[in-house]
């Protein structure tokens, strides 16, 4: 059974960045796609940034286009999403998941990170 463990979050100053990173174990990863999503508080979780697997397509929110960057390290087993330019409304925690290409979407959850940034 696949597991995602993310780490990388932290506070951080407004302008500042931070690398998440998720690492998948278990057996073989070899996932359709994974993504990044984050949930602030009181707010419902939504879609940060995307990755395929196997060519590395990505696919990003609106609110983060051109500050954050999802890559992947399939030698490693592991994605990342580098933030940079943060804002406070980047604040949450943030999750990778993981779309193994069986038909139910993102199944595969990791733990989050917790991501604070200080106006």
């Amino acid at each position: 059974q696949v597991q995602l463990v993310e780490s990388g979050g932290g506070l951080v100053q407004t302008g500042g960045s931070l690398r998440l990173s998720c690492a998948a174990s278990g057996r073989t990863f070899s996932p359709y796609r994974t993504g990044w999503f984050r949930q602030a508080p009181g707010r419902e979780r939504e879609f940060v940034a995307r990755i395929t697997w196997s060519g590395g397509t990505t696919y990003y929110a609106d609110s983060v286009k051109g500050r954050f960057t999802i890559f992947r390290d399939k030698a490693k087993n592991t994605v990342y999403l580098q933030m940079n330019s943060l804002k406070p409304e980047d604040t949450a925690v943030y999750y990778c998941a993981a779309d193994l290409g069986n038909g139910l979407g993102f199944s595969t959850w990791g733990q989050g990170t917790q991501v604070t940034v200080s106006s």
